[in-house]
């Protein structure tokens, strides 16, 4: 007598499934890491973005007003922006560091770049770094007060 052909179950088994769960658990526990990288790019880029665009509009509003503008920044308070309107606070997790004319330097820890109406700039730089160490630099030409960025490694 034939036997009728044995038919399998549909289904997984129990090797198939552990291992499913296995890979999903490694991908739970690596997402918290990414978004945490992701986030810190996220914040640096911005916070370039916004210093780079204010130390522009310091020059154009020095330029277009006839009268010197003040970009300062605050290494206490980790603040930046153009003198008279609102500043801006610097991501947690990033470092800030500036050089500055001593002219330009107060002793609470505020510092400026001055721009003047004919185009030049009192000069100075300031670095904006990753946890990591590596970062940029804003660098303001004092004789034609244009602001260029340039890596910064450690």
């Amino acid at each position: 007598m034939n036997a009728p052909p044995r038919r399998r179950a549909g289904g997984f088994t129990l090797v198939e499934l552990m291992v499913v769960f296995a890979v999903l658990a490694l991908l739970v526990g690596l997402t918290p890491i990414a978004f945490d990288r992701l986030q810190i790019a996220s914040r640096y880029r911005e916070a370039v973005r916004t210093m780079l665009t204010d130390m522009r509009a310091a020059r154009h509003l020095a330029q277009s007003s006839g009268a010197d503008q003040r970009f300062v920044v605050n290494l206490r308070e980790r603040s930046f922006g153009v003198e008279g309107q609102p500043l801006h606070t610097m991501p947690d997790g990033l470092e800030l560091r500036a050089i500055m004319a001593d002219q330009e330097t107060a002793p609470d820890g505020r510092m400026a770049i001055r721009f003047l109406p004919r185009g030049g700039a009192s000069g100075g730089s300031v670095d904006v770094l990753r946890p990591s160490g590596s970062g940029v630099r804003l660098r303001v030409d004092w004789f034609s007060g244009r602001v260029e960025q340039e890596p910064v490694t450690r």
